[in-house]
């Protein structure tokens, strides 16, 4: 990896870090104040976010090139990061079904905001 694909990739990799640390500490808080039993969707809501925003990194960070290949990583990436988060939700709510409530949206958005605010941060 060059030095100037290195200086990219590392603060969307730590953006990945930070979403990964705001729903492990989201759903611990959860599952201390509210219960083991929402702790877990909540981690699972968290899990789904993550895992998408890693995708994303994962394919963007590879980006080097012409504006227009980038922008066609970029748009791939975030079509990628769309189809893993629908297949996810559709897993959690086949296997668990119990975990089919609000705790499991509260992890996602939680997860998910954290990404958008640390963008702004960047």
């Amino acid at each position: 990896m060059s030095d100037s694909a290195a200086s990219i990739a590392r603060p969307v990799y730590r953006i990945v870090a930070l979403q990964l640390t705001i729903a492990v500490l989201f759903s611990a808080l959860v599952a201390l104040f509210a219960g083991v039993g929402k702790g877990w969707p909540a981690a699972m809501g968290g899990a789904i976010a993550v895992l998408g925003s890693l995708a994303y990194a994962l394919i963007v960070t590879r980006a080097n090139g012409d504006p227009k290949a980038i922008f066609r990583r970029h748009f791939r990436a975030e079509m990628v990061k769309l189809f893993i988060t629908a297949v996810l939700f559709i897993a959690v709510l086949v296997l668990f079904p119990s975990a089919a409530s609000v705790w499991l949206i509260l992890g996602f958005a939680v997860t998910t905001l954290a990404y958008w605010f640390s963008l702004l941060a960047v």
